[in-house]
């Protein structure tokens, strides 16, 4: 087993090697990460949810109702009523006809992509997809054509060329998780038409945080008819963990008897499926408020972070990308933010190209002004410390 020691050692030599750090307590906007009281800006907890009182009490009471268990997969015996009134308020909340709960986003992904493509189908995906939306064309074996980042005319040729094969299956992220601008939906839609293509769209980061009601990229452009399948996460915005395909109820019959990752899975435990109820309860009631706290927050860490001088690569959404370049400096700048209070994760390759490796800066709607106030003193001391070594940002 030798082999591990040279690859962790090659790992480490090109400034990728990846470690895990220990949050104390719960995910809140402040926390205790490696014995340090920290600002917390590398969270998915878009809207505070994973910390709200009535999502753990609902979870509470959950698991003095049901267990804490599944218990088998829900094609055996594991069925159980929450799993059905969770998706019946997917399903309204999405304004689709019906909803499957799955045990995560990438568990979702590989599974649909697989159960409705084959070896006669092409995958029409765009180059900054998430990981899921690969491996899943990838386990399809069906032929896969990546298109240049949100480049409708490359999508188009894709579409043109590819007439002979049986289906074709458009999939692009509402946004992307890790540049944080949004895909140019209504253009995806009038092609998948005029094409006669079917259209996924991955709303794991969308969903919660875009729309009048936070319904996601479809709502947000008001072309929810024109998305065949969508995915969303209950694990970001919505606080809890899982994630949930929206459709027609015939696309939800047939993953039910087709897809391997629902089939082959134990479901999800009483107490999350009741924090997901909850969680969609106070969007409901509060969400309008709670997005627009979030708008305000990204908005004014943005704007400040430009200022500074920092790239953001086109940021559009919550999801603040600045981008670094070098794996190392950027694993470096995220340890001195940390120094100063603030906790930031530097995203390297795979998970962004080579050179591009970045910060990935995420506020939430709990986060106060004076946070963010504190988060850009830091980053503008960070940035003097560079702008004079011979790494200049």
């Amino acid at each position: 087993m030798d082999f591990i020691s040279d690859e962790l050692e090659r790992f480490k030599g090109r400034g990728l090697l990846r470690g895990l750090r220990l949050l104390e307590g719960e995910q809140s906007s402040r926390v205790r990460i490696d014995g340090r009281d920290v600002i917390l800006l590398s969270s998915n907890n878009y809207l505070g949810l994973a910390s709200h009182p009535k999502v753990k009490e609902r979870a509470i009471d959950a698991i003095k109702r049901y267990g804490c268990g599944a218990g088998a997969s829900r094609l055996i015996s594991g069925n159980m009523e929450l799993h059905e009134e969770l998706e019946k308020r997917i399903a309204e909340f999405k304004n689709t006809e019906a909803a499957l709960i799955f045990n995560s986003g990438y568990t979702a992904n590989i599974g649909v992509i697989a159960a409705l493509c084959n070896k006669c189908d092409i995958v029409i995906s765009d180059r900054l997809n998430h990981a899921s939306i690969i491996d899943g064309s990838m386990i399809s074996r069906a032929k896969t054509k990546r298109y240049p980042h949100k480049d409708i005319y490359a999508l188009e040729r894709a579409l043109s060329s590819s007439s002979d094969y049986r289906r074709r299956l458009i999939v692009t992220d509402g946004i992307f998780s890790m540049d944080g601008d949004i895909a140019p939906l209504p253009d995806i839609v009038r092609l998948a038409e005029r094409y006669s293509a079917f259209l996924m769209v991955d709303d794991a980061h969308a969903t919660g945080v875009l729309g009048e009601g936070g319904r996601g990229t479809g709502e947000y452009f008001g072309i929810e008819e024109g998305i065949d399948i969508q995915m969303g996460t209950l694990g970001k915005a919505i606080g809890g963990f899982g994630a949930y395909i929206a459709g027609e109820k015939r696309l939800i019959d047939l993953l039910i008897n087709k897809c391997r990752s629902f089939i082959y899975t134990t479901g999800l435990p009483p107490s999350v499926l009741a924090s997901s109820l909850a969680a969609l309860d106070i969007l409901e009631e509060d969400g309008h408020d709670m997005r627009r706290r979030l708008w305000r927050n990204a908005r004014y860490l943005r704007d400040g972070l430009i200022r500074l001088g920092f790239n953001t690569m086109g940021s559009e959404t919550q999801i603040i990308p600045v981008l670094i370049g070098d794996s190392a400096t950027t694993v470096k700048i995220s340890e001195m933010l940390f120094e100063e209070g603030i906790y930031v994760q530097g995203i390297r390759p795979p998970t962004v190209p080579e050179g591009s490796s970045r910060l990935r800066i995420t506020p939430m709607a709990t986060h106060s002004i004076d946070d963010l106030s504190n988060a850009l003193e830091a980053f503008e001391k960070v940035a003097r410390c560079y702008r004079f070594s011979e790494n200049p940002i």
